[in-house]
C-alpha cells in the first residue's frame, strides 16, 4: 500500500478546514444524514469487509460481525436516535448573584479530528470513533493500520464512496505517515494503541495544545475467587482470552486464582476450548491468527517461562498459537512485564484476596478489571482497585453497552467514548451566560459601594 505523501496530507487538511468553516457540519440534519449514509455504505461493503478481515486476521464472518460490524452499526443507530437531544443546548441553574441572567451549555464541534486506529479490530476501532466525530459535527482524517492492509484498503474505498475528502479523508502508511500527520495541527486527536505510542502522540499534541483521547491498553487482571462458579468462570474467561486469538486490548491478560479452585478451573477451561473450537483449534474456522511474524517471535519467547499445562502448540507458517495456560508464573517473568495480545494466559495463585488486590494496585492501572465471585466480594474488590472499566463474573462485555463510557485511566488511557461519550469527546461544552440589558446591577462595579451585601450574597 502506497504511503500518503506529505503534500496530500497538507492539502486534505486545508480542504477540511475550509469546509468546516462553512458551518455545514454543525447542522443536525446534515449530521444525521451523514450517519445514515455511513450505515448504508457499511452494509454495501459488508461482504468485502468480511473477506478482508479473514485475510488479515483469519476472523470468521460470525466473529467479524459480532466484534466489528455490529458494534459500529449499533453505534450509528444509537447516535441517530439520540443526537438531537444530545446537541440541544442545556439550560443550567443560575446562582442568585448572577440574576436575572440565564445560563446554558452549548455543544459545538471541536473542528478537524485526527483518528488513528490499530490493527487488532481495524474496522471497529477506526469507524466507531468516526461515528463520534460525525455526530459532534467534526471533519476527520482517518489513519488505518498498515498491519491489516486488506481491511485498510476496503475501508478507504468505502470512505471515498461515502464521503468527500474535504469532509472525511483517509491517510495510509506506516509510522512515518503517523509522524507526518502528528506534525500537523488538528483540533482533537483520537488514538488507540499501546501506552508507548500514546506517549508519542501526547508529546506531539502538546506542541499545539491539541486535546487527545488516548485509548491504550496494559495488563488487565482477571481474579477468580474461591466462591466463584468455576465452570462459568472458565468458559467466559476462555472466550474472552481467545476471541481474535487474544488480540484484544481488554482481554484478560493474566489470571489470579484462589489456590483451592485452580485445578478445577484448568479442567473446565480445557473443556470450554473444546466446545468452542473442537479438538484441533488450528482447523477451526472460528479461531483467528496472530497478526505478523514479528508478533509470533515475541510471543514464542513468552512460552519459555513457567509450566505449560495446556496448549503451547505453535505453527509459524500459519501464525498460529494454540490457547495456552501457563502455570507456576512468577511476577518477574517476561510474560508479566508487558501486555500479551495473545491467547496465552499466565496463572498465579493466592490464598487471601488481598494478595491479588495488592499485586494489581502495585502496577499501572489497567484498561479492564475482571472479578469472578460473589457480588458482595466483588464490590469490595472494585472499591480496592482502579481500572478503566470491567466486568463482574464476565469478560469483555462492558464494551457492548452503548450507554457505558469506554476508556482507560492513567497508563491505560485518558478520555472516554462510545454512545453519548463519543459525542462529547469530539465536542466543546461551551458555557454561555445570557444577561439582559433592561437592568444593569451597580453592585459589580468599582468602587463596590455595596461590597458588604455582595460578600454575604456570595
Amino acid at each position: 500500500m502506497e504511503n500518503t505523501r506529505k503534500d496530500k496530507i497538507i492539502e486534505m487538511l486545508a480542504a477540511q478546514r475550509a469546509f468546516f468553516a462553512t458551518h455545514q457540519t454543525k447542522d443536525i440534519g446534515f449530521r444525521i444524514g451523514q450517519l445514515k449514509q455511513f450505515k448504508a455504505a457499511i452494509l454495501r461493503y459488508e461482504t468485502r469487509l468480511y473477506e478482508a478481515l479473514r485475510q488479515d486476521l483469519h476472523k470468521s464472518k460470525e466473529e467479524a460481525f459480532l466484534t466489528e460490524i455490529s458494534i459500529v452499526i449499533g453505534e450509528i443507530d444509537y447516535h441517530i436516535a439520540h443526537l438531537k437531544r444530545w446537541a440541544k443546548p442545556v439550560r443550567v441553574c443560575t446562582p442568585l448573584s448572577l440574576m436575572p441572567s440565564r445560563s446554558k451549555i452549548m455543544y459545538e464541534p471541536l473542528g478537524v479530528a485526527l483518528i488513528i486506529a490499530p490493527w487488532n479490530y481495524p474496522f471497529q476501532l477506526l469507524m466507531n470513533s468516526l461515528v463520534g466525530a460525525i455526530s459532534a459535527g467534526c471533519c476527520a482524517v482517518l489513519k488505518a493500520s498498515p498491519y491489516a492492509p486488506a481491511t485498510a484498503a476496503v475501508m478507504e474505498a468505502m470512505v471515498k464512496d461515502c464521503f468527500p475528502a474535504h469532509y472525511v479523508g483517509v491517510a495510509q502508511g506506516g509510522r512515518e505517515v503517523n509522524a507526518l500527520l502528528l506534525e500537523q495541527r488538528f483540533d482533537v486527536i483520537m488514538f488507540t494503541g499501546s501506552p508507548a505510542l500514546g506517549k508519542i502522540v501526547m508529546q506531539a499534541a502538546s506542541k499545539h495544545l491539541t486535546p487527545v483521547i488516548l485509548e491504550l491498553g496494559g495488563k488487565s487482571p482477571c481474579i477468580v475467587d474461591k466462591d466463584a462458579r468455576i465452570d462459568i468462570a472458565a468458559k467466559r474467561i476462555a472466550w474472552g482470552k481467545t476471541i481474535n486469538a487474544g488480540q484484544t486490548c481488554i482481554a484478560p491478560d493474566y489470571l489470579f486464582i484462589h489456590r483451592s479452585v485452580k485445578d478445577a478451573f484448568i479442567a473446565h477451561f480445557k473443556e470450554a476450548i473444546t466446545q468452542m473450537y473442537g479438538h484441533d483449534c488450528k482447523a477451526s474456522p472460528y479461531y483467528a491468527r496472530i497478526i505478523t511474524n514479528n508478533a509470533m517471535e515475541r510471543l514464542k519467547k513468552m512460552l519459555q517461562h513457567g509450566d505449560i499445562v495446556y496448549g503451547g502448540d505453535v505453527d509459524d507458517s500459519q501464525r498460529y498459537i494454540a490457547p495456552t495456560l501457563i502455570d507456576k508464573v512468577q511476577p518477574d517473568y517476561p510474560i508479566m512485564q508487558e501486555e500479551l495480545f495473545a491467547p496465552i494466559l499466565p496463572i498465579m495463585e493466592f490464598d487471601r484476596i488481598e494478595e491479588a488486590l495488592d499485586y494489581v494496585n502495585a502496577h499501572e492501572k489497567p484498561l479492564a478489571f475482571y472479578y469472578f465471585g460473589t457480588n458482595r466480594n466483588a464490590k469490595a474488590a472494585l472499591l480496592a482497585t482502579s481500572s478503566g472499566g470491567g466486568c463482574i463474573n464476565d469478560t469483555l462485555m462492558h464494551i457492548a453497552n452503548h450507554r457505558l463510557p469506554f476508556g482507560g485511566v492513567g497508563n491505560s488511557g485518558m478520555g472516554k467514548y462510545h454512545g453519548r461519550e463519543s459525542f462529547l469527546a469530539f465536542s466543546n461544552q461551551r458555557a454561555i451566560v445570557y444577561s439582559p440589558t433592561w437592568i444593569d446591577m451597580a453592585v459589580k462595579y468599582a468602587p463596590y459601594k455595596y461590597f458588604g451585601c455582595i460578600k454575604k450574597l456570595l
